[in-house]
């Protein structure tokens, strides 16, 4: 029986405050400190980095593990992995909830489609960088796990919370000692990629005299961007925040419901299934609006049950946790032997990120070139909203498509990177041919992503 004043009962309670008083710390201190403000790290990076600082000076005068400790319940460390596993699915879930806007034109469609090839085809440049340096260190270094370098575009490309996957995945199944930790340090080191290179390019534009940087005011929410007539009201006998997160929590426990089935009929993919939780919770949201879209067009439901600004609020509240929660899981001793590599890998992703996104840019968006560039650069080194940050240095009023293009190029994003989240559990097994592979699925994506300008010059 457990007594409310037992750390068993609090330890979880206490682990969530500690990482969302770092949030208020990090926030201060970015508001306060110019040289923080000003390199644009996302504050929840912030938070996660001041975290790892407290944690290295208690292990350092205790010589214990601080999350491990009986105040957090004993279990923090894996605490944090569960938080940070969890909240990349639900950060998901709430952004499918959000209604879609009307319809595209076929310009607009392209777009859409030539950013989720991007998107794509910049997942497999990481891949194939980051393998090919973890095939030559397993070649030098006796013992160094070859398939490591699949991480850069999970830490990278898609942030915490599948780095984290995918790491427990190599150490749990196929024995890579530190491959949590080695996936969330590369996931920190994206954000960081994405402060470094946003500054640069939006100082180069501030020298050519394009921006004006600290002018930017905040955007002022509208009363109609909150509510319409056309959703449930604000509060009735149930709130309707809490609707939202009715909605999330089923389309969850829908998605769960499916890896179990899943993983009942191929017990041997379990971990990879179970790694897909945010992919099946995007297909469960999606059901599950389809299903309320059904009911509303045979009036059993008359009201719009979703609202764009409080499932926004809730998706990037679990983004906030997702990233804080992963950078405050890393273990730096599982990691004393693998710095020099991760450097190496974090350089090389941030240089190829950079200029392959930015010739792209040039090349498919020039009406909107540096604008597409910084929110792609932004999310395929940090995370969707790393992109928004330095969107709004020089488009604070979204005039350009280019967040609408991040948001709906998940859908073709998806469809053509699934195949890279299968070639994560062949590299293990056979490095070498994986990065064949990713080398010819490479070339196929600029292919398409390139079809305009190859074509257009061969009809000439």
């Amino acid at each position: 029986m457990e007594n409310f004043w037992d750390f068993s009962v609090w330890g979880f309670f206490s682990l969530l405050a500690v990482l969302l008083f770092s949030l208020l710390v990090a926030n201060i201190l970015r508001k306060s400190i110019p040289f923080l403000r000003k390199s644009l790290i996302p504050t929840s990076v912030l938070g996660g980095i001041v975290l790892v600082i407290v944690a290295s000076v208690y292990k350092g005068i205790t010589g214990e593990v601080m999350y491990d400790t009986a105040f957090f319940g004993g279990n923090g460390t894996a605490n944090l992995e569960l938080l940070t596993y969890h909240c990349l699915a639900l950060g998901f879930i709430a952004s499918t909830f959000k209604p879609s806007k009307g319809k595209l034109t076929k310009k607009r469609t392209t777009e859409i489609f030539n950013t989720g090839v991007t998107t794509v085809a910049t997942y497999l440049l990481q891949g194939v960088l980051g393998l090919a340096i973890s095939i030559a260190a397993a070649y030098i270094i006796n013992g160094f796990f070859p398939a490591a370098g699949m991480l850069l575009p999970f830490g990278y490309g898609q942030g915490t919370g599948q780095a984290l996957n995918y790491g427990g995945i190599y150490e749990n199944e196929f024995g890579f000692i530190g491959g949590k930790s080695f996936g969330l340090t590369i996931a920190a080191l994206g954000f960081i990629s994405a402060s470094l290179g946003g500054v640069l390019h939006l100082n180069i534009l501030k020298k050519r005299g394009k921006i004006k940087l600290g002018e930017i005011k905040e955007a002022v929410i509208k009363s109609e961007d909150i509510h319409s007539d056309k959703e449930i009201p604000m509060q009735e006998s149930i709130d309707k925040f809490t609707i939202q997160v009715a909605l999330i929590a089923v389309a969850y426990f829908l998605a769960y419901l499916m890896m179990y089935g899943l993983s009942s009929l191929l017990p041997n993919m379990k971990s990879v299934i179970y790694g897909f939780n945010f992919l099946l919770g995007v297909l469960a949201a999606t059901v599950v609006k389809l299903v309320m879209n059904g009911l509303k067009k045979i009036r059993v439901i008359d009201k719009e049950y979703t609202n764009t600004f409080l499932m926004t609020r809730a998706s990037n509240f679990f983004f906030d946790l997702m990233v804080v929660a992963g950078i405050a899981a890393i273990r730096f001793g599982a990691l004393k032997n693998y710095w020099g590599i991760i450097i190496i890998m974090g350089v090389l992703g941030l240089v190829s990120t950079y200029f392959y996104n930015y010739v792209i840019a040039k090349k498919l968006f020039p009406e909107y070139a540096e604008e597409q560039f910084l929110t792609m650069y932004g999310m395929l080194t940090g995370t969707a909203s790393t992109g928004i940050i330095l969107l709004r240095e020089i488009d604070g009023e979204f005039a350009t498509p280019a967040s609408d293009n991040m948001v709906y190029q998940n859908f073709p994003a998806i469809v053509f990177g699934f195949p890279l989240m299968l070639l994560a559990t062949l590299a293990p097994v056979n490095p070498l041919l994986t990065l064949g592979i990713l080398l010819a699925f490479f070339a196929v994506m600029n292919l398409i992503l390139f079809r305009s300008v190859i074509f257009r010059k061969k009809q000439k």
